[in-house]
Order: structure tokens, then sequence, then C-alpha cells
């Protein structure tokens, strides 16, 4: 798998560009800034992107939405329940693809799974490849997201980080939304809010 990440934008949000090594077939998760930087990024890794993906629809995530799906000709998916917001600084782009929990994305032979974890925001995902979860702003090393912001719900993201990637192996390499990737057995293990929920619901 040939796999690359970019940190843009003011926020320094995590975009991902991620491949077949065998067809050379892309997908990129979360354009959320610096649109020209990632069409840059694609071009050194001789992608030909199929899909452009938002893990949600905060802006740091979907900013340059428009000018990749403009610059590859790639359509754009997100989940259903993500809706366009008023002001011109938090706009959603429309998805040409809607996604919902369980639907599978494939590029050639990488595959990889929609986990609706909504807390965060509303139509917030995960996507659960082989080995991998790309979390969004679902988790992050030692944090969570947060749940203050219309449609967040922290019973919600709670439920959804156990629901559906404190089920994967520990080994699970994790890449957030923002900062350093980590691992599912780590986060069981030293994050403080995982950690918390776990007792609540007996699991300690």
């Amino acid at each position: 798998m040939i796999l690359k990440m970019l940190t843009v934008g003011p926020y320094m949000s995590n975009c991902y560009i991620v491949g077949s090594e065998r067809t050379k077939e892309g997908m990129i998760i979360d354009p959320g800034a610096e649109g020209g930087a990632i069409v840059k990024a694609i071009e050194r890794t001789g992608l030909t992107i199929k899909l452009i993906v938002a893990t949600h629809g905060h802006i740091d995530h979907v900013g340059a939405v428009d000018y990749v799906r403009e610059k590859t000709g790639a359509p754009f998916a997100m989940h259903e329940t993500e809706q366009r917001r008023g002001g011109p600084y938090d706009r959603v782009p429309k998805p040409d693809r809607p996604l919902h929990d369980g639907d599978v994305i494939e590029i050639d032979d990488l595959r990889f799974t929609v986990g609706h974890t909504p807390g965060h925001s509303a139509g917030g995902i995960v996507l659960i490849g082989t080995g991998i979860v790309f979390s969004g702003d679902t988790l992050f090393q030692f944090s969570i997201g947060r749940t203050d912001f219309p449609g967040g719900s922290y019973p919600d993201l709670m439920n959804g980080i156990f629901e559906k990637l404190m089920v994967l192996p520990d080994e699970t390499v994790v890449y957030s939304g923002h900062g350093p990737e980590t691992t599912i057995g780590m986060e069981r293990k030293a994050n403080p809010f995982v950690r918390d929920w776990a007792r609540r619901r007996g699991q300690s």
C-alpha cells in the first residue's frame, strides 16, 4: 500500500493519500486545505485518484475538496448525515457518493469499511482497513475529538470508539485527523478518555 500524510492548513489537519502499489489507483482522505500542495503530492506518487473521502464535514477536513475534485475528476464521498452549514467559512461540499455505516470502499486491492462514529459531528466516520484505521476526529493519540460543536455528543462519541475501534486488534495502526499516528493497543492502555469510559462500562 502507498500511504502519504500531509499536514495542511492553519488547523494542522492530516490529509492522507492512499493507493494500491499494484495498479497505482488511490484515494484522498480529508483534503482540508492547501489543495495545490495536495495535488502536487498526488502527482509525485503517480497515483490516479478514484475517490475523495471526508471523515466529517468540518472546514479543516473539506476545505480543499472542490479544488482536488476539479483537478483529479474523482467523486467525493461523505456520510449521508453531514449537511451544508451556514456561513461562507463552513460550507460542506455536496458529496457525489453518500456513505453509510457498513459501506465498503474498494480501491483495487485495498478495502476499507465505513464505520459511523457520531459525536464530534453527526456524520463522523472512521475507515477500517487491514491493520490500519483512519479515525478522523473520532480518536487521537491520547485524546478524542471535541464534542461541543453542533451535532456533538460525548456519549455517542465514546460509544462509537468502543463499538468501532476498541474491537480492533491492539496492533492496528490509527491514523488520526490531527497529530501523530498511534495504535489501538496504546489508546486502550493509555488514553484517559478510553480508560475512563471502559471503567464506566465495567470493562476496566
